[in-house]
């Protein structure tokens, strides 16, 4: 098939590379020249394994391209994918300004039958929406042409989206067009061999699908969040309950690790779109604003312990911190715990000396160069002379570590564990004051 992908962020880099991947002729469309030209030389500019090999093999192979031409992408295929960002708006709702732009050239350059996929996240009537927008272009041009609008959701986890999107639980479409389903099953028959993973539903269906599924994985860590809080005041270790509750397969182990709070370009987002959908048509959700609150207050979370273990004084000091991506194996920072914190300490008159294995770039990006940030070259630099050590993202970089040397790095042998990483009694037999999240402080 000929494919055209509106955005090479990361879903539709991701969707591009992996649909190339398996034979159709892709092109992937975006407004920024200088993305473009980047990817036109191979280059991804975001960190998520193996996707750079995946593009690079297939621009090689003649079946990936890229482009900064709306026309020639509407020309180009039949089955159009709009995967473009849909960022916050001021009040929370999802912004689909982008969305309904490329609707609009979509409106204006198509010359006959097309399928518009929705693969952004969106809120529930958007599809709606894409269709009004297209059909008003077309009856501005004095046209009346025939297409179709679905929803396609991506399912894709930072650090595994080529995983996510080759072998992916299910593939969900929603339309009721006997048109849309031969089509989308034509698109996605490479990645449907095994068993038949698609599943047709309607379009609002669709739309709502992926909202709550962001939301029911939020809600399972927010939920652990609370317990270890909890765990905390009733001196219990919430490991052990963890692994008490992950043991029932009605719960399972996926999602339900306490730590400092989710992050990322997901969950804060869309937790927050669903809220503001759901006051648009006169509901209450009580139990997403929770989530959202939950959050929110452990993020906070790590700077009062570090406050309660250095006496609460806190200009003056130099804190290392370990972990600037929201999660491993991604550079990605937005709404990343490390972020609330360091603009926290920066606030409070402290220096920072942060370490990541992938988001120093993004860091830099972010924040810049400034005197109260050192942006350390590994994680010994960023602990050498520190007061105290902050862990925020679980590398596997740092699960191992020499408590008896850390010890001798920290001028106060304080840790905070964000992440849960370590064993609470080998670290205070190192000499270290040890703070996790839902265990016993030693």
């Amino acid at each position: 098939m000929k494919i055209s992908v509106f955005g090479s962020g990361y879903v539709g880099l991701v969707a591009s590379a992996c649909l190339a991947d398996v034979g159709h002729d892709v092109l992937c469309m975006d407004i920024d020249p200088q993305r473009i030209a980047q990817l036109e030389q191979g280059e991804v500019p975001i960190h998520e394994p193996g996707l750079g090999l995946l593009v690079q093999a297939n621009l090689r192979a003649g079946r990936l391209r890229f482009s900064t031409g709306a026309a020639d992408a509407v020309a180009f295929a039949e089955v159009l994918f709009i995967a473009v960002g849909t960022p916050p708006d001021e009040d929370g709702s999802a912004d689909l300004r982008h969305v309904l732009a490329v609707a609009r050239d979509i409106g204006r350059h198509m010359n006959a039958y097309k399928l518009v996929v929705g693969k952004s996240t969106v809120p529930v009537g958007t599809g709606e929406k894409v269709h009004d927008t297209i059909a008003a272009e077309l009856a501005a041009r004095g046209l009346t042409l025939p297409f179709d609008v679905c929803s396609n959701p991506e399912f894709l986890k930072e650090g595994a989206a080529i995983e996510d999107f080759t072998r992916g639980a299910r593939i969900v479409v929603g339309s009721d067009s006997e048109q849309v389903k031969r089509l989308m099953r034509e698109c996605y028959a490479p990645y449907n061999r095994h068993h038949d993973k698609l599943m047709f539903m309607s379009l609002r269906a669709a739309e709502l699908t992926k909202y709550a599924a962001n939301a029911m994985l939020a809600t399972k860590i927010s939920f652990m969040n609370e317990m270890a809080n909890l765990a905390e005041h009733l001196q219990v270790d919430i490991e052990q309950v963890r692994l008490g509750i992950g043991s029932d397969p009605r719960i399972g182990y996926d999602f339900i690790y306490p730590g400092c709070g989710y992050g990322g370009s997901c969950f804060p987002k869309d937790i927050q779109a669903l809220s503001r959908s759901a006051q648009a048509v006169g509901y209450e959700a009580q139990l997403l604003e929770a989530v959202e609150a939950i959050n929110q207050r452990q993020k906070a979370s790590l700077l009062r312990k570090l406050q309660q273990a250095l006496g609460g004084e806190l200009e003056g000091r130099t804190i290392a911190v370990w972990g600037l991506a929201f999660k491993p194996n991604t550079d990605d920072m937005r709404a990343a715990p490390s972020r609330a914190l360091m603009e926290a300490l920066w606030q409070a008159g402290a220096r920072v000396q942060a370490y990541d294995p992938e988001a120093m770039a993004e860091c830099r990006r972010l924040y810049g160069e400034r005197d109260d940030l050192l942006l350390a070259g590994d994680r010994i630099q960023a602990v050498k002379g520190a007061d105290a050590l902050v862990i925020c993202t679980e590398w596997k970089a740092f699960r191992s570590v020499d408590f008896h040397w850390l010890r001798q790095q920290l001028r106060c042998a304080v840790v905070i564990d964000g992440r849960n990483l370590y064993d609470p009694q080998a670290v205070a037999e190192a000499g270290l004051i040890y703070r996790a999240v839902g265990r016993q402080s030693l």
